[in-house]
């Protein structure tokens, strides 16, 4: 009742304890227009569980970014920029850092985030699994799942 007021809807994500708020003007038929979407920053996506703790954010996102930056510096802006996205996912849905994801958030970046809210090239489409990889070595950790390498 209270979205309908300011022309917003909300659904749980399947698949994951996410509520996702986003306008209504979006929908049609149950089903999120592509065509319709304007701005992403209108929609909002609150994790319900496995979050971190918020008032880590500041030290989470640079400890991101600084892997964001060493693999810009290994391996260049494509992987650069596919890295950033998932840095972004991590920091902002999860407050954690990238090493710690699951390999359910992974899986939810490469399948639900990463084509929605990264509007990747072709060329860091085809490399997004290999820019994960690189990501996890330059954090010192294994990709928690299977990923395509270069």
């Amino acid at each position: 009742e209270l979205l309908d007021e300011f022309g917003f809807t909300a659904r749980i994500r399947e698949g994951d304890d996410a509520l996702v708020l986003h306008p209504a003007e979006w929908v049609e038929d149950g089903t999120v227009r592509v065509e319709r979407i304007d701005d992403t920053d209108r929609a909002v996506e609150v994790p319900l569980s496995d979050a971190g703790d918020e008032d880590d954010y500041d030290a989470v996102a640079q400890h991101n970014a600084d892997l964001v930056r060493a693999v810009e510096a290994e391996h260049g802006p494509v992987h650069a920029a596919n890295a950033r996205a998932f840095a972004d996912y991590m920091s902002n849905h999860y407050v954690r850092r990238m090493e710690e994801a699951t390999e359910d958030e992974l899986r939810e970046f490469l399948a639900e985030y990463y084509p929605r809210n990264a509007w990747p090239s072709a060329e860091q489409k085809s490399a997004v699994e290999s820019s994960l990889a690189h990501l996890f070595d330059a954090a010192g950790t294994e990709v928690p799942g299977p990923v395509r390498r270069d």
